[in-house]
């Protein structure tokens, strides 16, 4: 179960919490002025949560290209070519 503690707090009891987040597995979050702005856990924890937000955002990215890929199978390379060379010329200028 998290816990919820200010910031001052945390600065005159950060070896008590520090032990509670390494050894005893407890996550903290840390508010100042009554908002939660930062999360003391694990380092193993914020490795899986490093390691899932991955591996959902390369999930993400294999979703957009397949439909990219079915959505530009009517067209050839040469139209494809053409579109980028047209989109990279520089346009008018506002006045």
């Amino acid at each position: 179960m998290n816990r919820v503690i200010g910031v001052t707090e945390f600065q005159r009891k950060f070896r008590t919490i520090f032990d509670d987040v390494a050894h005893r597995r407890i996550p903290y979050v840390l508010t100042r002025g009554s908002r939660p702005e930062v999360v003391m856990l694990p380092y193993e924890q914020y490795m899986k949560l490093m390691e899932s937000d991955e591996a959902g955002i390369l999930a993400r990215f294999d979703k957009v290209m397949s439909r990219l890929s079915i959505a530009n199978a009517a067209y050839s390379d040469a139209e494809i070519e053409a579109d980028l060379k047209a989109a990279a010329k520089p346009g008018r200028k506002r006045k």
